[in-house]
């Protein structure tokens, strides 16, 4: 069987650093739709289906060649047809993205707490992606991995599509290494440095994870750096990659992270986040061999945790 053949370019430019929605008309073999807006009308009804007549009547909605669809022109199966989605208001988060380092197939980026590193959910606009491609004028810019909303440090974004694939491929593999700072309560109890193994389970809809009897698929090395009173400035080596997976271990140990809103006590769902309370976990360091052009690769985050004690 032959495979798809590949989606025209989009005729819409992004907006805000997001691309336009893509819709394939698919094949309609009882002839259901007799025309693009009934299609339309009925497939987006829980989303836009109620706004698909104005968006047809407002020329919002264009073929591969970037012309305004009309409603009634007759329904065509396979055919591509973009428009762009409307957002709701989000509330802009008050700090840069900073940039550590870019050149033709990278960028390092320091992205600040309370930012989500990719477009999901709630964020969309207010995102380190979208801001990063608004910023540089990189539209095709996109993560290769994934950094808590909650978290600070760094993130790496790649430049051109077709090398995405392979430094996606050093995350899934595991050969990134990266180093963490936390600050935490100091706890002499607590004999550190140690390496936590558990299985740590994330539940779609729960806020937080849970560890559970079960065979490891986390691994964590802590390392205490410093103290300074009561506070602990903490080394963490992941070498694996679960959702939460320092937070939850930190809490494990009895040392929850510094303005950690989920661990030990989850927070009120749906609070605004407090800017001046930022969860206290740095992305400090980055370290790969280049997949593309093999040379070594260090970067370190130029942020600071801001609840370390003045000494």
């Amino acid at each position: 069987m032959r495979g798809r053949r590949r989606p025209p370019a989009a005729p819409l430019p992004q907006r805000d650093g997001i691309d336009a929605v893509r819709v394939r008309l698919p094949e309609d073999p009882e002839g259901l739709w007799a025309t693009v807006g009934e299609h339309l009308a009925g497939r987006f009804g829980g989303a836009i289906g109620a706004r698909v007549a104005g968006m047809l009547d407002a020329g919002r909605i264009v073929g591969a060649d970037g012309t305004a669809v009309r409603g009634s022109e007759p329904y065509a199966a396979g055919r591509y047809l973009w428009f762009h989605r409307d957002f709701s208001p989000e509330e802009p988060v008050p700090f840069p993205v900073g940039v550590v380092y870019r050149d033709e197939r990278i960028v390092v980026a320091d992205k600040p707490h309370f930012l989500a590193t990719m477009p999901r959910g709630r964020h969309i606009t207010e995102t380190a992606a979208a801001r990063l491609r608004r910023e540089l004028e990189l539209p095709a810019l996109q993560p290769a991995h994934r950094l808590d909303r909650l978290t600070a440090g760094l993130v790496l974004f790649v430049v051109r599509p077709e090398d995405r694939g392979a430094y996606q491929t050093l995350f899934r593999d595991r050969r990134v290494r990266k180093e963490y700072e936390a600050l935490a309560p100091y706890d002499p109890d607590v004999a550190l440095p140690r390496t936590v193994r558990s299985r740590i389970v994330k539940e779609r809809g729960v806020l937080a994870a849970r560890e559970e009897p079960g065979e490891a698929n986390s691994e964590s090395r802590v390392e205490l750096v410093e103290r300074r009173g009561g506070v602990g400035r903490y080394r963490l080596l992941p070498a694996t990659g679960r959702t939460h997976q320092l937070r939850v271990h930190m809490n494990a140990l009895g040392l929850p992270i510094v303005h950690d809103p989920l661990y030990p006590v989850v927070a009120e769902e749906g609070a605004p986040d407090d800017f001046s309370r930022p969860l206290q976990l740095l992305a400090r360091v980055l370290e790969f061999a280049d997949p593309v052009g093999g040379e070594p690769r260090r970067f370190d985050s130029g942020l600071r945790l801001s609840a370390w004690p003045v000494g």
